[in-house]
């Protein structure tokens, strides 16, 4: 069942009931995208109506952001838990060495991406890397980076480029590469290659990972966490307003 959280559309599911839906994408072998929606994803959406329309038209839609989490229940639309990106992506990739589903690396720089492979095969030695690539190239390689990836058919295409990018570039070539789940990462590859740490647990399930990554980059994550922070509890409040005037005049 999905809820309607400030214009965007989520799916209201646990992290196992996202794994399930997931795999009954790959065996159907269908294409299907997948997002997550945050306070930095509500805030773009809200000014662009393009990527607003990409995140509903996804066919998964997770909630990545515990402040996202506590306005659905302030809004009577209750999300039953924060789905993180990084956690699907790790118990995805855990997946595919079980299932021998194919995988494919797009993002990041060529290091990163490269000690990301290098990690996870460490980890999965079953697992299939159909193929990786960094996440830098102009507009004239837009066409081959396609190409590359679609001949080496993966059934899961994992995207760590910025946002909205990877959704706008999901949009235009999904349905040509026929990979039956893509799903965008965030700074997940990062955490993987080593170059950043994860919050503890206990910060994590409290809602205070954004406070762990905040202490890591200031300076780079000031406009995000507290300009942005801002704007969100705007919205929320006009939201809070337009609810409440709907169930008091049911219009």
């Amino acid at each position: 069942m999905r809820k309607t959280l400030f214009g965007c559309q989520i799916d209201a599911l646990t992290m196992e009931q996202s794994l399930d839906i997931i795999e009954s994408f790959v065996d159907s072998g269908m294409v299907h995208q997948h997002v997550v929606v945050n306070v930095n994803k509500v805030i773009k959406a809200s000014r662009n109506p393009a990527l607003r329309e990409i995140i509903n038209n996804c066919d998964l839609v997770n909630c990545d952001g515990m402040p996202v989490c506590w306005a659905s229940r302030l809004l009577g639309r209750p999300l039953p838990e924060r789905v993180a990106g990084i956690d699907l992506f790790t118990n995805l990739v855990a997946k595919a060495a079980r299932k021998k589903w194919r995988v494919f690396f797009l993002g990041a720089r060529e290091e990163v991406v490269t000690r990301v492979v290098d990690t996870m095969k460490a980890k999965h030695p079953d697992l299939e890397v159909a193929g990786y690539r960094n996440g830098y190239w102009s507009e004239e390689e837009e066409t081959q980076v396609v190409e590359s990836i679609r001949t080496t058919k993966p059934d899961l295409l994992f995207v760590a480029i910025s946002s909205p990018k990877k959704e706008e570039f999901l949009g235009r070539y999904l349905q040509h590469m026929q990979i039956p789940f893509s799903m965008g990462v965030g700074g997940s590859f990062d955490v993987i290659a080593g170059l950043t740490k994860r919050a503890p647990v206990w910060m994590q399930k409290s809602g205070l990972e954004w406070f762990y990554r905040f202490a890591q980059e200031p300076r780079r994550l000031f406009g995000r966490y507290f300009v942005e922070g801002t704007l969100f509890l705007k919205l929320l409040a006009l939201e809070l307003w337009r609810t409440k005037v709907t169930r008091k005049y049911g219009a």
